[in-house]
Formats: structure tokens, sequence, C-alpha cells
């Protein structure tokens, strides 16, 4: 599957088959996580794969009872790594690139599950502490996203956007970018 394509098909899977994912893909995901671009090539977070059902039901928990989160054969836990950002950027390495770090490697991750025919869901909403105490990161880990990856058990349909022409300004906040291509494409997955 190319690039657009992943882009296309990626959806939000809360529903997950009880079909295990094959290491090899497990394997060529993190290989993607591995390729992501990070501030001064610092890759200032760390990923833990989890697999254990225990400690999946302990991030379902962290996770505000998002229980998907532990039925998913396996998740990603992305913990950003402010120590290692800021001895090279300092307040802002720590504040805000390791955070950007360890997102972009979620959405590697993400787009890579996709191409492999797999399905994820990115979780956001977790008590921080909990999510940390179930994966063992260490005092000033933190943890950013937690990623269910496994087999669709649903097909959920498109979900609406916002038309290109609102997100999107040339050269100045506000000042509307000259499209050439159809309204349909802008606002939506077909004609990526």
């Amino acid at each position: 599957m190319d690039y657009f394509e992943a882009v296309k098909a990626r959806h939000s899977i809360r529903a997950f088959q009880k079909k295990p994912v094959e290491e090899e893909k497990i394997l060529r995901i993190i290989e993607a996580i591995n390729l992501a671009p990070s501030a001064g090539d610092l890759q200032a977070y760390e990923v833990v794969v989890v697999k254990d059902p225990m400690l999946k039901g302990k991030l379902a928990k962290a996770a505000l009872g998002q229980n998907f989160v532990s039925e998913a054969p396996v998740c990603f836990v992305f913990v950003a790594y402010p120590g290692r950002s800021s001895k090279k950027y300092g307040r802002r390495g720590s504040e805000l690139y390791c955070i950007q770090d360890a997102a972009i490697a979620t959405t590697y991750a993400m787009l890579a599950a996709t191409s492999l025919g797999l399905s994820s869901t990115w979780v956001g909403a977790f008590d921080e502490e909990a999510a940390a105490r179930a994966v063992g990161a260490t005092a000033g880990k933190r943890p950013v996203a937690i990623l269910p990856v496994g087999y669709a058990a649903e097909s959920p349909e498109n979900t609406p956007r916002r038309p290109v022409s609102d997100i999107v300004s040339l050269d100045t906040s506000g000042v509307a970018y000259p499209f050439s291509f159809s309204d349909e494409r802008s606002r939506g997955r077909p004609g990526i």
C-alpha cells in the first residue's frame, strides 16, 4: 500500500479481532518508528510494546476505562524522554521537542500498521502517572500516547473533514490558499 492509500485507509478502530498480530508485523512497525524524524535526531522517546494481558488491563484502566485498549492484541506506549532532549535544547527540548518526537513516532506507527493491514487508534486520554507505572517508565519520562494495534473488528464510516480552505493559508494566517483541486477532494478522504 502506498503512502496516500495508507492515509486514506486509516481509521480510528476501537474493536479488534481476537487474532494475534504477527511478530514480523510488529517488527516492521518498530522499524518505521525508528525511521521517524526527531529534533536533532535525538529520538527523545522510548516505545514500550505491551502484549501482556495484565499490563494491557492496567493501561485500559489508566486510559479512563477505555477497555478496547486491553482488547487489542498489542499496544505501543510512546514515552517522551525530556532529559534526552533538554541536553541539547534546554527547556524547549524538555517541554516541546520530546513530545513532538513521540507524536511523530506514533504517527509513523499508525501509518505503518495501516499499510500492513492492521488497525489502531491514538489514545491520548489517560492518567499519565498510572500509564507510566503500568509500563515501568522511570521518573522524568512522560507517556504521550497509547496505540492499541490489531486486526479490525469494525468498519467505521469516513468521518467528515473541514474544508481544506478552512485549515490552510498562504503566507499569512487567514489568507486563502489558491487551491487547484476540486472541493470534494478538499473535504474528505476521497481523492487524496
